[in-house]
């Protein structure tokens, strides 16, 4: 049977195990909030607001509107910026994920830039894509477009490449380059790039 330690007296190996597993602790827990994207993004939340600009190139239609405050989204914003985001042959309109928002205000305040996106395709309901898909191998047949997870974008008064560059920095999923076309474009999907 092991004796008590004296009161008073400190046992150093109980000492160091706890303060060895309170360093390993701290250690994890700074290593992991690092490693976590969402930490990062964590400082974004603080912003009282979120919001976005847009001109539709096949409606001619702007927007300007602050989608997110102080920890909410806004739903009539978010109504109008899916309606300005819809399929323009359909005119259907389905919600736009937050996510996708969120990566554009991302890339917004990265590009620095005083002019709304310009939209070349937003949602495009399951009949466009399988149009589209038909008429160029650059539309993907499952294209994240269809589920309101992309859009194709350019701004003015910003180089396609250096919008490219910031969208791949941001790491929010996909990024394709059509320097032809004059877009990238922008999904949540897994990280690749094209």
């Amino acid at each position: 049977m092991k004796p008590l330690p004296e009161v008073g007296r400190v046992d150093h190996t109980q000492m160091l195990s706890r303060r060895s597993f309170l360093k390993l602790g701290a250690l994890t827990l700074g290593v992991g909030s690092l490693a976590h994207p969402a930490v990062g993004a964590g400082r974004e939340r603080l912003a009282p607001e979120r919001s976005l600009a847009f001109y539709n190139t096949h409606t001619g239609e702007s927007l300007k509107a602050v989608y997110w405050f102080r920890g909410r989204y806004l739903p009539d914003p978010l109504r109008a910026i899916n309606h300005i985001l819809r399929d323009h042959r359909s005119d259907e309109i389905i919600s736009i994920d937050l996510q996708l928002l969120d990566l554009l205000q991302a890339i917004t305040k990265e590009l620095k830039a005083g002019h709304p996106f310009h939209i070349i395709s937003g949602y495009r309901s399951p009949a466009t894509n399988a149009y589209l898909h038909q008429l160029s191998d650059g539309v993907a047949a499952h294209s994240l477009h269809v589920e309101g997870k992309a859009v194709d974008i350019r701004v003015p008064g910003r180089d396609l490449i250096f919008v490219r560059r910031v969208a791949l920095s941001l790491r929010g999923g996909g990024v394709g380059y059509y320097p032809e076309s004059n877009f990238v474009h922008v999904d949540i999907g897994r990280v690749r790039y094209w």
